[in-house]
């Protein structure tokens, strides 16, 4: 019984596949029922597969067994599509995919329009936010070794980087991140990025930080997007205290506590 379900996993890897649904095996394995569970019971327990979610499986190739999962960028398209919820990666994942070194390999992070509980999958986690602007949120195609992935854009990424920042370790970190990102940002895009979510307190933030490394020409579209919408100073860091913070005038901030930027 468990060699015929191995010879089927084997056929799907073959064919360069290396995830399937719980009703794809009841329905092409030839097994019954109470062989496909055991089966796939037997198979998750010597690590040949993980089971992200009751019905959605993915093969573990031989190479992956230690860490026990192959990488997330390998099925999170199929893992999304099988929850049916819309989806592209963001925050820190998608900065490291676009250039930033800044990252915790660990954890691969998710934008999507509804709460999802976070997923263990062999050594890594897999954290899910929710965007209720995620369907005219800018994102791009990523080629994976399995097919692709939904990222967000550059520009999606560092707006979505400070609306998250205590996600993304905190306006701190994610100055750091948006610094080695500013190069690529292009100025257009940005400003379109932030019509899609309408954040006006976080723009503020987003164009203070982009000026440290004397990105202008990026950040004067911002701050003319900002002063057409601002309505009253906003405190840089939200978690601290305002009292006798000063004011940057540019950005109509309260700068509660400096940020210390690598230019």
């Amino acid at each position: 019984m468990y060699g015929i379900f191995e010879r089927w996993i084997d056929g799907l890897q073959s064919r360069g596949r290396y995830t399937f649904l719980r009703s794809e095996a009841l329905a092409d394995s030839g097994l019954s029922e109470q062989a496909v569970n055991k089966a796939l019971q037997r198979a998750v327990k010597s690590g040949r597969l993980i089971r992200p979610k009751v019905y959605f499986y993915v093969i573990v190739p031989v190479e992956y067994r230690i860490p026990g999962a192959p990488p997330v960028s390998w099925y999170i398209h199929d893992l999304m599509a099988a929850m049916k919820l819309p989806y592209y990666v963001g925050l820190l994942s998608a900065a490291a995919i676009h250039g930033s070194a800044h990252h915790h390999p660990q954890v691969f992070q998710v934008i999507t329009d509804r709460p999802v509980r976070p997923i263990l999958t062999g050594r890594a986690k897999i954290e899910f936010f929710v965007s209720k602007s995620i369907g005219q949120a800018a994102t791009v195609d990523m080629k994976t070794s399995t097919g692709i992935m939904k990222v967000s854009s550059p520009e999606t990424t560092v707006v979505d980087l400070v609306r998250f920042s205590k996600a993304a370790g905190y306006l701190e970190h994610v100055a750091f991140v948006i610094s080695e990102l500013a190069s690529i940002i292009k100025p257009d895009r940005l400003v379109a990025a932030l019509r899609v979510v309408n954040d006006v307190p976080n723009a503020q933030r987003l164009g203070y930080i982009l000026d440290f490394p004397r990105r202008r020409k990026v950040s004067e579209p911002v701050h003319e997007w900002v002063e057409r919408r601002v309505k009253r100073p906003q405190p840089l860091r939200p978690d601290r205290p305002v009292k006798d913070a000063r004011e940057n005038r540019r950005w109509h901030l309260l700068i509660n506590h400096p940020l210390e930027i690598v230019a």
